[in-house]
């Protein structure tokens, strides 16, 4: 490229004189070009990266979109697990751990833990990014929710076989043939005692039945008593556990030994007239921390509704003690 001369008209000598330029000048001079080069190539790679789509970035696009597509798709399947997964909690809380007198799981003990958000957020804010974290986020808190209620049906479980081994040792059948439960001598409550003609509170139910009836275990437990026993006479009492005992008194015989271990509905004794007693019955008994309970209300395993009720009647109607 030549290079440009410049000339200056000089009045005094009537003549052109040739200019130099300084250092300055020529430095700029000759970087021109290449400045205006350089800012053309960085325009048309301008136009070039935002006009012109290559087919390496298409490819790329449409696999980021479809990635896109399949977070959202992930984010909206586990709202809707978490959705589900908020009702089981809400079911386990009011009907299950209740129904099984458990305390409910609070929402800090169900949520804790998710620790994973904070660090989440604490990342870059680009679009990819935020959406990752807000799926993983929401993935950790359905994670958090599973582990949380298959620990609760776990206890729940544990409660479950606990509360069988309960009901198995809690009175809940008659003691004696359900037809002598329609010969009933005496309720529970105040009663006028058969010798002494004193008013006293008879402590359990008296089924007048002929001497040698059998007499069964009315929930399981160990014999904790078979022997004589003053007024009660030839007595049998059994420890349920869950502070449950009962009392099978007047026997004629004792069939159970103490220490034995007995099984609702299993033969203890027969029916008598031993002890303090004015005619062959059973007076039986069940206790509840050691305090008297109404037999009458240890009956529903096999009882119909309407025997119950009958039963209640007679017990409340029946004043003839009998020991």
């Amino acid at each position: 490229m030549s290079q440009k001369v410049f000339y200056r008209y000089n009045s005094s000598t009537e003549q052109y004189e040739r200019v130099y330029p300084d250092r300055r000048q020529r430095i700029i001079v000759t970087a021109r070009p290449y400045i205006w080069a350089v800012l053309l190539v960085f325009v048309v790679g301008a136009v070039l990266y935002n006009v012109v789509e290559l087919p390496r970035e298409r490819a790329l696009r449409r696999a980021n979109e479809r990635l896109e597509n399949r977070v959202e798709l992930l984010g909206r399947r586990a709202d809707e697990a978490v959705a589900v997964m908020e009702q089981l909690a809400e079911r386990d809380n009011n009907f299950y751990r209740a129904m099984m007198q458990a305390e409910p799981i609070t929402a800090g003990s169900r949520y804790a833990g998710l620790e994973r958000q904070r660090i989440l957020d604490r990342l870059d804010s680009l679009s990819d990014v935020a959406l990752v974290a807000d799926v993983t986020s929401r993935l950790d808190r359905l994670d958090q929710m599973l582990y949380m209620q298959i620990k609760s049906y776990d206890e729940l479980a544990s409660m479950t076989d606990s509360m069988k081994t309960r009901m198995a040792r809690t009175p809940a059948i008659q003691p004696v043939p359900e037809k002598f439960l329609r010969t009933m001598a005496s309720g529970y409550g105040v009663r006028l005692d058969p010798i002494y003609g004193t008013k006293k509170f008879h402590e359990g139910m008296d089924f007048s039945a002929p001497i040698g009836t059998p007499v069964y275990a009315t929930a399981d437990g160990t014999v904790k008593v078979a022997s004589w026993q003053s007024a009660y006479g030839n007595m049998v009492e059994i420890d349920h556990g869950f502070n449950y005992t009962t009392r099978y008194a007047h026997l004629s015989k004792i069939i159970a030994t103490p220490g034995q271990t007995v099984k609702r509905g299993d033969l203890i004794g027969l029916v008598g007239n031993t002890g303090k007693s004015t005619g062959p019955h059973l007076h039986y008994e069940v206790r509840y921390r050691g305090a008297p309970q109404n037999p009458v209300n240890y009956y529903f395993y096999d009882l119909s509704p309407e025997q119950y009720d009958e039963i209640i009647n007679l017990a409340e109607n029946a004043g003839r003690v009998m020991d």
